[in-house]
């Protein structure tokens, strides 16, 4: 147990996008993700946005309701998330202690906000855990928790880290993980492997109104690979599904692509995601799977996500560290 004499705690906060804990709550929580017009504006103004909510919710839940079963019946997001924090605060050598809040499923930030203000914790720092900031996704948690705070803890002195893409020691892990999936090729088809990045599609509008999340994707990729080596590699963006116009290529489209070129070996990394859920554990290691060795890809391999790995974990410790201002460390000497 780590002690705290004259030691003031400070709360480090994960930020995460949640999923079902159930096959009952999938429709629940897309309920509460359809009904978030900062990262959906559905039609008809927000007096609307509730209702077709309900309704994609319901139906949409009937559909992946399948795909959790496959991979046990619920997202281990939450489960990841915690090791997380609880690994990243206990290498900061400092009194953190970890907390998880979940955008759209629990613990929602309102419980985690009331929970640091019952035990009296007066800092926080506040880690998003999406490395690449934008408004659809980093930016509402972001605002779901400052709106928390300010309504139920206004004492509460926070920071906020929003983005990291650029951090070294990240790039350092993930390109890790990269060199073990590498390793699951044979040997003879290794020089021939391609690389995929694959990373969560934006509607392209988020984009063009300047979002930077592009931008950050294509420079985190750049940096792992200077890690890497002598590989061919490209990216390209999953998940992307209703009628408006999305971030391209899609992944399908590129594995395709590759396919077509001739190339039998590819290896999946999944960039802008931390840790495993239903998109790492379902659409790319079933459905990205299925339509590559339909498409004639011979060997495809994913790299490990990053979830509790020592070196990610030091990694975010290491940033956590960074960002905290000097004075709210205690002096250990």
């Amino acid at each position: 147990m780590r002690t705290m004499i004259n030691d003031e705690p400070i709360a480090l906060v994960g930020l995460n996008m949640g999923g079902p804990d159930s096959l009952e709550a999938i429709e629940p929580f897309l309920y509460n993700l359809f009904s978030d017009r900062e990262l959906i504006r559905l039609p008809g103004g927000a007096l609307l946005q509730k209702p077709f909510a309900r309704m994609i919710s319901r139906r949409r839940s009937r559909k992946v309701a399948p795909n959790y079963a496959e991979i046990g019946g619920s997202s281990p997001l939450l489960a990841w998330t915690e090791k997380q924090m609880a690994g990243a605060a206990e290498r900061t050598g400092h009194q953190y202690l970890p907390y998880v809040a979940m955008r759209y499923w629990n613990p929602r930030a309102d419980e985690v906000v009331e929970r640091l203000k019952a035990q009296g914790i007066r800092k926080a720092m506040i880690l998003s855990l999406y490395p690449h900031f934008t408004g659809a996704t980093s930016g509402s948690s972001i605002n779901d928790f400052v709106r928390s705070a300010s309504r139920l803890y206004p004492e509460l002195d926070y920071r906020v880290i929003d983005q990291w893409f650029d951090w070294h020691p990240y790039h350092v892990a993930l390109a890790t993980r990269i060199r073990e999936g590498l390793e699951e090729m044979p040997v003879e088809w290794l020089p021939r492997t391609q690389i995929l990045f694959s990373a969560h599609a934006l509607p392209q509008k988020f984009i063009d109104r300047g979002d930077p999340y592009l931008y950050q994707v294509k420079a985190t990729v750049e940096g792992v690979m200077a890690h890497v080596g002598n590989f061919a590699y490209h990216l390209a963006f999953q998940s992307r599904s209703g009628p408006v116009k999305w971030m391209e290529p899609g992944t399908e489209e590129m594995i395709h692509t590759l396919a077509r070129e001739g190339h039998k070996a590819l290896l999946m990394v999944p960039v802008s995601f931390v840790s495993d859920h239903i998109e790492t554990l379902h659409e790319i290691d079933i459905e990205y799977r299925e339509e590559a060795e339909e498409a004639g890809i011979r060997h495809f391999v994913r790299a490990p996500s990053l979830n509790d790995n020592g070196d990610f974990l030091w990694a975010l410790a290491a940033l956590v560290r960074s960002k905290t201002p000097s004075d709210w460390l205690a002096d250990r000497k």
